[in-house]
């Protein structure tokens, strides 16, 4: 069963070293970003230099360094899923010497009323996926713990948010109504994609993870609302959020 991937006794066979030579140290902080949008406007608006590359046989996703403020931060666009999302926030930090990932993609909410209007924190996300169950032993759900720093953050900023429980699933297109009605029970107010896995593996490999959300589409019983799925997607404020959040660290 997936529940007994977890082994911490004996050694990975494979590492970045296999791939990339030996760690270089380049940056401390990297966001890990969704949305192709924001991807191209900080390249329209800053000086970015590419410092690294992810290779697969489908493709090569670059890492970039930007300075904003002062400060030098990596990014690159992530994948969708937890699986291929930690593998890459590792590769990054292999490449660049990033400690600090800020992960800031977008959510499906199952409570409108706590999250309308405001930004996700998550506190505990359930491992509904793969990933995970790799980097951390079993159980129902994970903790995020930088949950209370970025909430703090954003008490500094003035940014509305929200703490909260949410879901991790490999399969959007399997949040059936029974499962989404025992998801909320259980006190989770947004479901995502990626956080279970991210988490774990930050956890594994001693990296500080700081995630927040933006609700767009909204998962209830009686339906599935998506109008705002695209604006939560490539809002920019979230991400000038996210490199407010970077000069606090």
């Amino acid at each position: 069963m997936i529940t007994d991937c977890y082994d911490d006794k004996t050694e990975s066979i494979i590492t970045p070293r296999d791939f990339y030579g030996e760690p270089k140290h380049i940056v401390d902080i990297c966001l890990i970003l969704f949305s192709k949008e924001i991807h191209s406007h900080l390249f329209d608006n800053y000086t970015c230099e590419k410092i690294g590359e992810l290779n697969a046989c489908n493709g090569i996703t670059p890492i970039y360094k930007m300075n904003y403020k002062g400060k030098d931060i990596a990014f690159y666009l992530t994948a969708v899923g937890s699986a291929v999302a930690s593998t890459l926030c590792y590769e990054v930090s292999w490449q660049t010497g990033a400690r600090n990932f800020i992960m800031f993609g977008s959510c499906g909410s199952l409570n409108r009323e706590k999250t309308d209007g405001k930004f996700i924190v998550p506190t505990e996300t359930y491992r509904g996926e793969g990933a995970s169950y790799y980097y951390a032993k079993p159980s129902d759900y994970i903790t995020i713990k930088n949950s209370k720093k970025i909430s703090s953050i954003f008490e500094k900023l003035n940014v509305p948010h929200v703490l909260g429980k949410v879901w991790t699933t490999d399969s959007m297109l399997r949040e059936t109504v029974g499962l989404v009605e025992k998801r909320k029970e259980e006190g989770c107010i947004a479901v995502e994609m990626e956080l279970a896995g991210v988490q774990a593996l930050c956890d594994f490999y001693d990296l500080e993870l700081y995630n927040f959300l933006e609700a767009g589409d909204v998962l209830e019983s009686s339906g599935y609302e998506v109008e705002g799925l695209h604006g939560a997607n490539h809002n920019l404020g979230k991400l000038y959020i996210a490199l407010d959040i970077a000069l606090s660290l």
